[in-house]
């Protein structure tokens, strides 16, 4: 029997709304870097990632409240957030590498496929290429300190992709999973928010020029 009460569904929505506002701040920070495919990928990507934050909250706030147990909401959780985090790292990595023009970036979005350990590689492989992005973004902008927020927030968030998988049915799991979330957001909304603050939207890659 699942022990979810509706105090602790609406705190899962704070590291949803967390991650909306980092991923807004780096949207419009990165927006001038990006071609439009590589754009399309992080956006689409960081909108997966809320929305299926946003559907698990859900599932649990209806759980809770006696409505019902729809559990579709709860189970695309981890399949959509994982292919989330790897198009958002697809698109910051394209920016990187490639000085941007019109491309077919968008060809990269990867089939979905059943199969945790597959979801589990999509989800350490997009939040690594996000972390190695924003990294060297920290360091262009001679603020390498900022790597320690983004590199934290990538250790929490993997802990909470891990717990997250996990179907708890203890109620002190769920909060321990929701503190690891609600940290993980709240670091990385820290360190975007710095960046931004630092001038992230102003700084030019690829050999001086913006992209």
């Amino acid at each position: 029997m699942k022990e979810f009460t509706v105090t602790m569904a609406l705190v899962d929505f704070i590291p949803v709304a967390l991650f909306a506002a980092a991923a807004v701040i780096l949207m419009r920070d990165l927006y001038n870097k990006m071609s439009k495919g590589a754009f399309a990928l992080f956006a689409a990507g960081t909108i997966d990632v809320v929305f299926a934050g946003s559907m698990k909250a859900l599932y649990k706030l209806l759980y809770a409240a006696g409505v019902c147990d729809f559990t579709p909401l709860s189970d695309m959780f981890f399949p959509v957030q994982s292919v989330g985090f790897l198009l958002a790292g697809l698109g910051m990595l394209a920016m990187l590498l490639h000085k941007q023009k019109e491309t077919a970036l968008s060809a990269a979005a990867p089939a979905a496929f059943k199969g945790t350990f597959l979801f589990v590689g999509y989800m350490v492989l997009g939040l690594g290429m996000m972390t190695v992005v924003l990294s060297v973004l920290s360091k262009k902008l001679k603020k390498p300190w900022l790597i320690v927020l983004f590199v934290l927030a990538w250790v929490l968030m993997l802990a909470m992709g891990y717990l997250s998988s996990r179907d708890f049915a203890q109620a002190s799991m769920n909060w321990i999973a929701q503190g690891v979330n609600i940290a993980g957001q709240g670091v990385f909304l820290l360190g975007a928010a710095l960046a931004h603050k630092n001038g992230l939207a102003e700084l030019r890659l690829h050999g001086g020029e913006t992209v």
